[in-house]
């Protein structure tokens, strides 16, 4: 494996680094060297944050943002509107956006000549499971079904390692769920 860049986009509050770390303690447990930090604007409740997560087979020397990503997450589809979510993504880039829209449409709708595109409904998800309007595991869930980047026992230690046990179980409920419902174009 190359080096895969990951750039997610979310509104604070929303776990936009959570989710990037998450997944880059995942990809330890299997032996990878990671980087995962966060870009803030104003540090409020619901400005758009964006956080960065790499991962490699060989160490990182980069030490920047993330500007032509592997894959682009969009945990808030309203970002959409005024940040320009798949800007760098190259031909094989994959944007991943939490909507009930289908993925094909979207496409279209971005302008998007290449690439894919793929959805899941992780606000649904995450309230039915968590009963709480974060999203960011349920995107966890799309990112490995879309790249299979980690293997799921992983991003369970992971879990485990970060939240108490219940609350664990249903993360990791809801990180199941979205890997069944994530779609691409």
């Amino acid at each position: 494996m190359t080096l895969k860049e990951f750039r997610w986009h979310g509104r604070g509050g929303q776990g936009a680094w959570t989710a990037s770390e998450l997944l880059a303690r995942a990809a330890i447990h299997e032996g990878k060297y990671i980087q995962s930090f966060p870009e803030f604007g104003p540090e409020r409740m619901g400005a758009p944050v964006k956080a960065y997560t790499r991962i490699s087979d060989e160490p990182i020397n980069l030490h920047c943002a993330v500007y032509n990503p592997d894959l682009s997450i969009v945990m808030d589809p309203t970002l959409m509107a005024t940040v320009p979510v798949a800007a760098g993504l190259g031909k094989k880039g994959i944007l991943i956006i939490n909507t009930t829209k289908e993925p094909k449409k979207l496409k279209e709708e971005l302008e998007m000549a290449e690439g894919s595109v793929w959805t899941v409904p992780a606000t649904e998800i995450a309230m039915r499971i968590l009963g709480r309007l974060i999203t960011n595991t349920a995107m966890l869930g799309a990112v490995a079904r879309a790249t299979e980047i980690v293997k799921m026992e992983n991003i369970e230690q992971a879990l485990k390692e970060r939240f108490p046990g219940p609350l664990a179980e249903k993360n990791m409920g809801v990180i199941k769920e979205a890997y069944k419902e994530a779609k691409p174009e």
